[in-house]
């Protein structure tokens, strides 16, 4: 992974094998980020998926693997008691081009992944909402 800050906006380049969230995760916490929109692309050769269930409160993922292109890729960084929070959203299409997608959960990059992350000014965290079962914006 490679990246650089121009003012609010940082620029990344995850690699072959590296995973997402992870990266996000190392780039935010070394750049100091509380509050950021982040959005991707690349090529994947392995990624869950999933879709929460508010009705009982359960996520079900489902992990791919083989050729896939994220075709979007969207989410926040945000924090929750104060520590670093992501929450992350993508669609990946395959050879078919049937796409899949929902919350992400991990994705590991097979080429590369260009990810732009815009630094908001100010903060925002998250409370656990017992009657939806997810970790919703607080504001102050």
């Amino acid at each position: 992974m490679e990246y650089r800050r121009f003012g609010s906006m940082i620029i990344a380049r995850l690699d072959k094998g590296e995973e997402i969230l992870e990266q996000l995760r190392a780039i935010s916490l070394a750049e100091q980020v509380k509050l950021a929109q982040v959005s991707a692309l690349g090529a994947l050769d392995e990624f869950t998926a999933g879709v929460f269930d508010t009705g009982t409160k359960q996520f079900f993922p489902n992990t791919f693997h083989g050729a896939y292109e994220i075709v979007s890729l969207t989410g926040t960084v945000t924090t929750m008691d104060g520590a670093y929070y992501s929450h992350l959203h993508m669609s990946a299409g395959d050879r078919e081009g049937r796409v899949f997608g929902g919350h992400l959960s991990r994705a590991r990059i097979s080429a590369t992944c260009e990810m732009v992350i815009q630094i908001i000014e100010g903060r925002v965290d998250r409370a656990f909402d017992g009657e939806t079962g997810l970790n919703l914006f607080k504001f102050d």
